[in-house]
């Protein structure tokens, strides 16, 4: 009940974090503003990273989701894991959906900010951001242990990448990508927790397959990220009514690098809390008629037979008398007590 606990917390702290963000990024002049400062930083050295940016964005697409979906659904089915195969399908989609319904019913009033983009209307949550963060949450509930941790940071890097290359190809704003991974989280969270209600008798969870050191590095790593967002937004706040055209570089790059890490950081930190129960989640299963650690039970010992007492021959446990010379050593002939040794032989 513990972990149920905590992971519905987790839920709900996405939750309120994502209507944090609508909240004031979208519904406020304040946050467009620092949001739009952020966007604008983007041009700062674009021309060299825009070939990466451009293949990572174009790696997704539904086709490419719809291959991931079923190969990570493939690696449940491959473990005998149906339920799990079941639960990440529905991560996937879940989060997807939820992702384009809010981005059509979440309305972004225009407040006079970033003239340029206005008709655009709401971009909030970023769904290629969400495509590549349920995709990696997704991918480490499949994971077998051993390889898990690794596969998490990998993940959270990847998801980190995938939100900022949103906004460095000048597709989203800082808070749409931060928006995808907070969805994800949430519905990472509910799908975990339905997990945990449907285990069977013989799931037993090991701390042996937990990954305390991958999921403190995340946690860690994803607040450091947060508090350096949190500072170059309070760097931003000091020059928020100055046209963004009219800021030099050095504010430029500080919004944007604060929006970077504020990407960043979220998807460390929702994924590492994630990874901190999923020993818990998806743990190991006892095959039918074996013992924990994958050992086989003792076999029970199979009845003896009755010992079979060979027929005695009667014949066969004769005497055998050996005829010959007396003063032969090989012949025992035993004298009754008292009798002395000349007397050996029978008197005619």
């Amino acid at each position: 009940m513990l972990v149920v606990g905590a992971l519905l917390a987790l839920g709900a702290a996405c939750v309120a974090a994502f209507l944090t963000l609508v909240r004031f990024f979208v519904r406020t002049e304040h946050g467009q503003k620092i949001d739009t400062i952020a966007l604008t930083g983007t041009s700062i050295g674009q021309a060299r990273i825009d070939e990466l940016v451009n293949t990572v964005l174009d790696a997704m697409s539904v086709v490419s989701l719809a291959f991931a979906a079923a190969a990570i659904a493939f690696i449940a089915l491959a473990r005998r894991r149906r339920g799990l195969a079941l639960a990440v399908l529905l991560l996937i989609a879940g989060a997807n959906v939820t992702t384009q319904v809010a981005k059509h019913a979440i309305t972004r009033p225009y407040l006079g900010v970033d003239i340029e983009r206005a008709a655009a209307g709401n971009s909030l949550p970023s769904g290629h951001t969400t495509v590549a963060a349920s995709v990696a949450i997704a991918l480490i509930l499949v994971l077998p242990p051993r390889v898990r941790g690794v596969g998490a940071v990998i993940a959270a890097a990847y998801a980190a990448l995938a939100g900022v290359a949103t906004m460095s190809a000048g597709w989203h704003r800082p808070s749409d990508a931060m928006a995808a991974l907070l969805v994800v989280g949430g519905w990472a969270a509910a799908v975990c927790v339905l997990l945990l209600l449907v285990q069977r008798r013989d799931d037993r969870a090991d701390r042996r397959e937990a990954h305390p050191t991958a999921a403190l590095l995340l946690i860690m790593v994803g607040t450091m990220l947060l508090l350096v967002a949190a500072v170059a937004m309070e760097l931003t706040e000091q020059v928020r009514d100055i046209d963004p055209e009219e800021l030099g570089q050095r504010r430029l790059f500080a919004a944007y690098a604060g929006g970077a890490a504020g990407i960043s950081g979220t998807a460390g930190l929702v994924i590492g809390l994630v990874l901190l129960t999923v020993h818990r989640v998806v743990p190991q299963r006892i095959a039918a008629g074996l013992r924990w650690r994958g050992t086989a039970p003792p076999l029970e010992p199979e009845p003896e037979e009755p010992p079979t007492v060979p027929l005695r021959d009667p014949a066969a446990e004769a005497p055998t008398v050996r005829i010959g010379h007396a003063d032969d050593p090989t012949i025992r002939n035993p004298r009754p007590p008292g009798r002395p040794p000349g007397r050996d032989r029978i008197d005619g």
